[in-house]
């Protein structure tokens, strides 16, 4: 089974994939560096989902 995210982590991490354009990787803790948020937990979820879309759009091409 995969991990349940909220809509609140989803909608950020693809607002800042949008802005941000070409500066996130695939690289969890070089994203984890870039993603500031208030919590090191919501941090972490972030940056994660982040790094899974990367992945994502770099296999579709």
């Amino acid at each position: 089974m995969g991990n349940i995210r909220t809509s609140f982590v989803k909608r950020l991490a693809k607002e800042l994939i949008e802005t941000h354009k070409g500066v996130f990787t695939t690289d969890f803790e070089e994203n984890k560096k870039l993603v500031t948020v208030s919590t090191k937990h919501l941090r972490n979820k972030i940056a994660g989902y982040v790094t899974r879309l990367v992945r994502l759009e770099q296999t579709r091409d």
